[in-house]
């Protein structure tokens, strides 16, 4: 990274974003090996690896408590898992791809024929050289995955079959970061690190998000920043049971995921619709100058749908490039460390820097000369030659010394008459230095002059 700026919007202008975006695709490789799973050693190894990065808390929910309406599983660790023909080759062998076992598949070791064996083995026949990857969290069973020309090789006979793996009582185990702002109220960015060797499903999301912790963790913050990297499903549900009196602190939050590959932006937006980080994101794709596409919320996704069910509704989006399951490669081999980009992922993080530093200077302000437009060209604000059209700064300040009645903040102006965040940012500084604008004082009146408008 580059030397540590004062403000958020340096650390923006600043970013290297060719060394960054390596940076975060060298942490997906260290990470892509490991054999992750919503519970276990794997899933611990990765905290662990990223804790070494950022200030991580873990947390660990034991087998067999009750979290809202769910019941949180058994821990389930594997050693090793393989197929062998009759000559004691590995056909199937869990040590050259992890994605080779159905994710929780219960300990097995026995003898079977292929006809036995074929219903526990699973395939992709329109994609024959990829390997699915597939579950079994909550029901318990065994399996195999194989590319479908794998399996299409295996020959009549018997088969010797391992799954060295344990479903024992353990716990779940999730990291929280919680980098401390002048204000209590949270902006949440959440992950899921559950997925094992799948690169943009979800390293990319762990990735971006831990690299974020860590260019903000030294910056001036006038939000509190938490960063959950949890199991799936029951990682959120069993972070919101434990936080369900304090949820209420959450103003802003965005769930990661599949922010990595080639495809365009995509945002989904909070069930609420409107709330501010909706407007946010939705204000900065518009004005990158990239082709994006923005959705309503839907029940299905990721831990949006946690954050986002009735009874907490959350103003929580979910931020991704291609949407999970839009791209062939999803939940595949082919899901690998070629399919992601430096330069993608580094646009996912700057883009998200750039929403941040929207929210944080999210503010209301006064015009302190509001008895007719103060006059810009003796305090040297504009040219003093006229009958010239405004310049793009003009307008802004022209803008700002309207609309600042305390009742626009710096995002209602930005969204409604089409200024860029950055010129409106501009405008209010020379404003403040010729002492014509002022930040509006959130706990005391307004002044006797705007109440009527308030």
């Amino acid at each position: 990274m580059n030397p540590r700026p004062a403000t958020l919007s340096n650390f923006r202008n600043l970013l290297d974003r060719a060394s960054i975006g390596n940076e975060m695709l060298a942490l997906a490789g260290e990470l892509f090996p490991i054999c992750r799973s919503i519970s276990g050693e794997g899933l611990r190894q990765t905290l662990a690896r990223l804790s070494e990065a950022i200030p991580l808390a873990t947390r660990e929910v034991k087998s067999g408590t009750q979290v809202l309406d769910w019941t949180v599983p058994k821990e389930w660790n594997i050693r090793d898992a393989y197929v062998k023909d009759c000559s004691g080759r590995r056909v199937i062998d869990f040590q050259k791809n992890n994605l080779h076992v159905v994710n929780y598949s219960a300990p097995v070791r026995t003898r079977m024929t292929l006809g036995e064996l074929l219903p526990r083995l699973h395939s992709l026949p329109e994609r024959p050289d990829w390997i699915p990857y597939r579950t079994s969290y909550y029901a318990e069973d065994w399996g195999f995955c194989l590319s479908h020309r794998q399996l299409q090789s295996l020959t009549e006979g018997e088969y010797e079959v391992v799954i060295d793996s344990t479903l024992e009582d353990g716990a779940i185990t999730y990291g929280e970061c919680l980098l401390p702002g002048q204000s209590e109220d949270e902006f949440l960015i959440s992950t899921h690190v559950c997925h094992p060797s799948l690169a943009n499903d979800n390293l990319s999301g762990v990735a971006v998000a831990a690299t974020l912790a860590r260019a903000l963790a030294p910056l001036p913050r006038r939000y509190s920043y938490r960063f959950l990297f949890v199991p799936g499903t029951i990682g959120a549900i069993s972070w919101l049971d434990r936080n369900q009196s304090s949820v209420a602190m959450l103003k802003h939050g965005l769930v990661l995921a599949c922010v990595g590959d080639r495809g365009n932006l995509n945002y989904k937006r909070s069930r609420r619709g409107n709330a501010d980080i909706d407007r946010a994101v939705a204000h900065v794709l518009k004005t990158k100058g990239s082709p994006f596409a923005i959705r309503d919320f839907s029940p299905y996704g990721y831990d949006e749908r946690q954050y986002c069910s009735p009874g907490f509704n959350l103003p929580v989006g979910s931020f991704r490039r291609t949407p999970h399951g839009e791209y062939p490669e999803y939940h595949s081999s082919a899901d690998n460390l070629e399919f992601l980009s430096a330069d993608h992922l580094a646009d996912s993080l700057a883009t998200l820097l750039e929403v941040i530093d929207l929210l944080e200077n999210d503010l209301r302000f006064v015009n302190l000369s509001p008895m007719g437009e103060p006059q810009l060209g003796r305090r040297g604000l504009v040219s003093s030659l006229g009958g010239r059209a405004a310049k793009d700064d003009h307008l802004a300040m022209l803008w700002v010394l309207n609309l600042s009645d305390g009742t626009k903040s710096v995002l209602d102006i930005a969204e409604q008459y089409g200024l860029y965040v950055d010129a409106i940012r501009r405008a209010i500084d020379a404003l403040m230095a010729a002492r014509l604008l002022d930040r509006l004082n959130t706990e005391a009146p307004l002044p006797r002059t705007l109440m009527a408008h308030a």
